[in-house]
């Protein structure tokens, strides 16, 4: 949330310092940023397989998670902002008020996509020894040589995984009755 403010923020210091962040996280590969904790940032810092992973993907999808909210926040009409400042809220009363509850009620959507593909996406973190479910279905797959079977069973936990997260974000969208189409 405070990349967004950041990246909201008339300071052009803070928002070319998020800009930077968000182009180099955002355009890069994800394996590469992986590789970088485990390989580079381990190095220097210690950090195990499994913290490594967990601090590569949580700065990977953060950038994306910070574009959903900038997006949600922009989408809410300037008629918002000037309303509550014309009944003499502060900026930041309006933005925790009557911006912030309406942004994030647009953000649910994307916000369900993006933690979905960060599921997906975790299983990248097998590359660098940590056994998650992709870790542990090449680990099987290689010792017991029944790869497609393995691979199989292994994506029906993921396609299982991701129905259910779906199935709670729709949950979450109707109770919230987010409008999509807007």
């Amino acid at each position: 949330m405070i990349c967004n403010f950041f990246r909201l923020s008339k300071n052009k210091i803070l928002n070319y310092i998020t800009y930077i962040y968000l182009a180099v996280i955002r355009g890069t590969p994800l394996i590469v940023q992986i590789f970088i904790f485990y390989y580079g940032i381990v190095n220097i810092i210690v950090l195990s397989p499994f913290w490594a992973g967990v601090a590569a993907l949580s700065i990977h999808n953060g950038a994306y998670i910070t574009e959903i909210f900038r997006g949600a926040i922009q989408s809410i009409d300037r008629g918002q902002m000037e309303a509550a400042r014309s009944l003499g809220m502060t900026y930041f009363l309006a933005m925790r008020r009557i911006i912030l509850p309406q942004a994030f009620k647009r953000s649910i959507p994307p916000l369900g996509n993006q933690f979905i593909i960060g599921l997906k996406d975790s299983s990248l973190v097998a590359y660098v020894t940590l056994m998650d479910l992709w870790g542990t279905g090449m680990n099987i797959a290689y010792n017991s040589f029944k790869v497609l079977e393995t691979y199989i069973v292994v994506g029906l936990y993921y396609l299982v995984l991701v129905l259910f997260f779906s199935y709670f974000v729709n949950k979450v969208e109707k109770k919230l009755e987010v409008d999509i189409k807007k």
